[in-house]
C-alpha cells in the first residue's frame, strides 16, 4: 500500500486531498462526511472583512474609494444578513467542527486592508483552527495604483495577520502580478507558511434584457489546472514555503499532477460540488492504484518530480514551450 501521507505546513496530514472552501462546509454533519470518505483536511468558507467592518459600521477607506464621488457606492456591499453566518457565529462553527472531526479544520479570512478585522485571525486560533487561510482578493481598476503599492498592501497585510497568530498561516493569492516569483517571494519573507495558487476571480455577465451587471460563477474543470502547475512547478525548490494547488482538482491523475509539480496538497470543491461528497473516496481509491502501477512507495517521493528544477527540459514552462506549441499545431487536428 502506497504511503499517501504529506506534510503541509508542519501538518502531518493523511493524505494530500483538502475540501477547500465553499457552502458544503458550512454544515457540520457535511464536514464529518468529508472526513469519512478520506479529506485530509477542510478549509472553511471565509470570513469575510466587509463581515467585521459592516457590522460594526467601520467601512475601511480602502474599500471605499471613490464613494464621495458616487454616494450610492455604500450599497453595492452586502447586507450583514446577506452572509452565512457572522463572524461570531464563524468562531463557534470553527469550534463545533473542531469538536466533530479529527482531521484539521482551517480557518479562512478574507480581506485586503488593514484594520481591526485582523484580529480575528486571533480569534480563529483560539476557537481551535490548526491553521489560517489568508484569502486575498482584490482587483485593482484605479489607474494610478501601481504594482509596488499593490504589493505593498499585501505585505503588510501579510505581516499583520502573521503577528496575531502562532499557526501555521497560508496565503492564497491570484496569478495577476508582474512578477510573480518576485511577490511570492516577499509574500514568504513576510511570514506565509503556504502560498494557494490560485484564486478564480469570478467574472461578472451582462444581462442585456435588464441592462445589469450580474455574478456569474462557473465551477472549474481538469483545465482550469494548467495554470497552477506551471507556476508551482516554476516555484518549486525555489522559495521556503509549501505550496497548494486549489482549482482544476477533479480526478486522481490531477492529484497526481499536482503533486508532480510540488506542491503539498491538492485542494477540490467544484468536484464535490458536481459529484458529491462520496467523490472523495473515489479519487483516493484511484489515486492509491495509479501509484500503485506506477510503483510509486509514497507522496513524498512524487512531490517535485515534474518541476522545472527536476525536469530534463526546464525550458517547456516558459517561452521556448510557447513557440513549440505554436509551431507544432495543426489546425483542425
Amino acid at each position: 500500500m502506497p504511503e499517501l501521507r504529506t506534510n503541509y505546513m508542519g501538518l502531518i496530514l493523511r493524505n494530500p486531498l483538502v475540501v477547500s472552501p465553499s457552502p458544503l462546509c458550512d454544515n457540520l454533519d457535511n464536514i464529518k462526511k468529508m472526513e469519512e470518505y478520506g479529506a485530509s483536511a477542510v478549509v472553511l468558507h471565509s470570513l469575510f472583512e466587509e463581515q467585521i467592518t459592516l457590522l460594526s459600521h467601520e467601512l475601511d477607506s480602502n474599500l471605499t474609494q471613490g464613494s464621495e464621488s458616487f454616494a450610492e457606492a455604500i450599497t453595492y456591499f452586502p447586507e450583514v444578513g446577506d452572509f452565512r453566518m457572522g463572524p461570531e457565529s464563524y468562531l463557534e462553527h470553527i469550534n463545533k467542527a473542531k469538536n466533530t472531526v479529527s482531521i484539521p479544520v482551517i480557518g479562512s479570512l478574507n480581506g485586503i486592508s488593514k484594520g481591526g478585522w485582523v484580529e480575528y485571525a486571533k480569534k480563529m486560533e483560539e476557537a481551535g483552527a490548526d491553521a489560517v487561510e489568508l484569502n486575498i482578493y482584490f482587483i485593482p481598476s484605479d489607474p494610478n495604483m501601481t504594482d509596488e503599492y499593490l504589493t505593498n498592501v499585501y505585505i503588510e497585510l501579510i505581516k499583520a495577520v502573521r503577528a496575531e497568530i502562532k499557526i501555521p498561516l497560508a496565503v492564497k493569492i491570484g496569478p495577476y502580478f508582474t512578477s510573480l516569483p518576485y511577490v511570492a517571494k516577499k509574500f514568504a519573507d513576510a511570514g506565509a507558511d503556504a502560498l494557494v495558487f490560485f484564486n478564480r476571480f469570478y467574472q461578472p455577465d451582462f444581462d442585456l434584457d435588464r441592462l445589469e451587471v450580474t455574478p456569474h460563477i462557473n465551477l472549474s474543470t481538469s483545465s482550469t489546472l494548467l495554470l497552477r502547475l506551471r507556476w508551482v512547478a516554476i516555484l518549486y525548490g525555489r522559495l521556503p514555503v509549501d505550496f497548494a494547488i486549489t482549482g482544476g482538482v477533479h480526478t486522481a491523475k490531477d492529484v497526481v499532477k499536482s503533486m508532480m509539480a510540488g506542491a503539498k496538497v491538492a485542494m477540490m470543491t467544484s468536484a464535490l460540488l458536481k459529484y458529491g461528497l462520496p467523490h472523495l473516496s473515489t479519487v483516493l481509491k484511484q489515486l492509491t492504484q495509479w501509484m500503485e502501477e506506477h510503483e510509486y512507495e509514497s507522496i513524498e517521493i512524487m512531490q517535485g518530480s515534474m518541476s522545472q528544477k527536476s525536469v530534463t527540459e526546464p525550458s517547456a514552462f516558459e517561452r521556448a514551450n510557447y513557440m513549440h506549441a505554436l509551431t507544432k499545431y495543426i489546425a483542425g487536428s
